[in-house]
């Protein structure tokens, strides 16, 4: 799957593969970090269930290939758009453009990624909450820690991605996250293993 998403993102944007995976390697725990930090409020926890019961199934995921195959649909980008609105919120800008600088990939492009990311993000969650039986807020926020790569790695991903979304932090935070994401990938769970283990090569 990791692989699929990699150079379809790629295809889709005009960007190499390489640099593609190191901005998806950033972006996935950031855009995890801050759906919890939103699902850690009453309102945003349900918000968060609503969108995976109803629109995010996981489906997205049955069918990779179709959804690069002939670019990717407006729709999708319309929805990443808004779920990244939703979770990054005025912080977006601040986001691209700290990928931005780290990758060398122009912030349009960034942009474009990150809108491809989102929904298959909350597809990925929203086959988790099925496959786990997770119906309550509690149960996402500990779905959402264990796919960061559990215990003392999610919650050090946690505090940098909260960090760097309180504040006008620079880049540094990425770097630190894609770290973390990139151990992850060693053991079973971890972004890196949600991406079949492709960032942990």
């Amino acid at each position: 799957m990791g692989k699929q998403l990699v150079s379809g993102v790629a295809g889709q944007t005009g960007q190499p593969e390489s640099k593609t995976a190191d901005v998806l390697s950033m972006a996935m725990p950031l855009l995890m970090g801050a759906m919890k930090k939103n699902a850690s409020t009453p309102g945003g926890a349900q918000g968060l269930m609503d969108a995976l019961s109803s629109k995010h199934d996981g489906g997205i995921l049955d069918d990779l290939g179709g959804l690069f195959g002939g670019g990717v649909d407006q729709n999708v980008m319309n929805d990443g758009a808004g779920i990244l609105g939703h979770v990054l919120g005025s912080k977006q800008p601040q986001v691209e453009n700290a990928l931005s600088s780290k990758s060398g990939i122009d912030a349009g492009s960034i942009s474009q990624i990150l809108k491809i990311a989102a929904p298959i993000i909350l597809g990925y969650l929203g086959k988790q909450t099925r496959q786990q039986n997770v119906n309550s807020p509690e149960g996402l926020n500990g779905l959402l820690g264990g796919l960061m790569g559990g215990g003392e790695t999610a919650a050090k991903q946690q505090s940098l991605v909260e960090t760097f979304l309180d504040s006008d932090g620079d880049g540094s935070v990425i770097d630190d996250l894609a770290g973390l994401a990139l151990g992850g990938g060693k053991q079973k769970g971890g972004i890196g293993g949600m991406l079949g283990g492709l960032f942990g090569k």
